[in-house]
């Protein structure tokens, strides 16, 4: 008598036989292009973080130096010209970031706060938003590292 393999492992075979001819059907097996400037991938991922030099040199054209920390924070120093709308405020506040942006979702965007943690959460806010040119400066401090 010979060898009869249990019907599950005939089962999973045939499921995975089927869906490697799937996508090879339908392309996926194809490796996909490398990202560009103008594609998604790389506009998801925003402008480098962590440059002062960046940072001013956006904000000397024009772009938009937003504090997220909270408004007591904000009082008690910021940078000059900067705006403040806490990070878990964004999502309620978008009518203030369009007013900042003009409407403009390719406007630059700095973001900064104490320590850059805030602001890494208020950049990828922000990508999501839709916004294409936002840099986490990292904190306050760090605007004088320039």
């Amino acid at each position: 008598m010979g060898y009869k393999p249990p019907m599950r492992s005939i089962t999973l075979l045939l499921a995975v036989v089927a869906l490697s001819s799937f996508l090879a059907c339908a392309g996926a097996t194809s490796v996909p292009p490398p990202a560009t400037a103008s594609s998604p991938a790389s506009a998801a991922s925003g402008l480098p973080d962590y440059d002062p030099q960046l940072a001013h040199r956006l904000v000397s054209g024009g772009a938009v130096l937003l504090d997220v920390r909270t408004p007591s924070e904000y009082a008690q120093r910021h940078i000059d010209g900067a705006a403040n709308i806490p990070v878990d405020e964004l999502a309620a506040r978008s009518t203030d970031l369009d007013k900042l942006t003009g409407g403009d979702r390719t406007k630059p965007i700095v973001v900064y706060c104490g320590s850059g943690k805030r602001a890494a959460r208020a950049k990828t806010f922000l990508l999501g938003a839709g916004y294409q040119q936002v840099t986490n400066l990292g904190g306050i401090g760090d605007w004088d590292r320039h």
